[in-house]
């Protein structure tokens, strides 16, 4: 029997998971949680062998609890299901140990034998970003596995604007970001554009990896 656990902040799609996944007589669903804390907690009570991972997670997301279990309990099979397949994600969940990464859109079915395969110590990546991941992959090769930053232009980065490079770390848009900091969309797009400057990045990918890499969506703000 192998145990399962899903992880995701939308209740339907725990309960949709958790119905159709149950019907599978070799799989038992141990148990479901709404963020990455929630993971952690349910992890240490069942050891699943296998957690279907949301990316987007309050409280911890998908990235770093992937990162906390793997260091904890590297024989668990994580596999990443996500509706994004932003690079950064890609990248992040892979690096930290996840065997699988799959789209929400892919099948029940697909997703049954997903399971299967990473049980069976096997990988199991979506087709439709299999492409992606060997270019990063030979982008990191490249990079020597990091984004590198001045040392010196990090010392010119606010507290403010480190709360948006970690936003930007979680996945979040700019619209989320606003939200989530009680910003204006404007202000935040300013920030951005400011910390890329600064820290002499390309993009905003770049900016992410860089927030993964370096701890930035682990670290904790003092109240202003």
């Amino acid at each position: 029997m192998i145990k399962v656990l899903i992880a995701d902040d939308q209740e339907l799609i725990r309960q949709s998971l958790e119905i159709v996944l149950s019907a599978h007589k070799d799989l038992q669903i141990v148990g479901t949680a709404k963020d990455g804390l929630e993971v952690l907690d349910m992890v240490r009570v069942h050891h699943p062998d296998v957690i279907l991972m949301d990316i987007r997670m309050p409280k911890m997301d998908g990235v770093y609890c992937t990162k906390e279990i793997m260091k904890k309990y590297p024989s668990t099979k994580i596999i990443i299901l996500t509706t994004f397949d932003d690079d950064e994600f890609v990248f992040s969940a892979l690096k930290y140990g996840a065997s699988g990464y799959l789209l929400k859109g892919v099948s029940m079915d697909e997703l049954y034998k997903a399971i299967l395969t990473v049980v069976d110590g096997k990988a199991m990546i979506n087709p439709d970003i299999a492409a992606k991941v060997i270019k990063i992959f030979s982008q990191m090769a490249i990079s020597n596995y990091a984004i590198q930053v001045d040392a010196d232009s990090i010392k010119d980065i606010s507290n403010a604007e480190f709360k948006v490079i970690q936003q930007v770390g979680f996945g979040f848009s700019n619209k989320e970001i606003a939200k989530n900091l009680f910003l204006s969309e404007g202000t935040v797009r300013n920030y951005i554009s400011s910390i890329l400057s600064k820290l002499q990045l390309r993009d905003r990918t770049q900016l992410a990896i860089w927030a993964v890499q370096t701890g930035q969506t682990m670290r904790k703000f003092a109240d202003d």
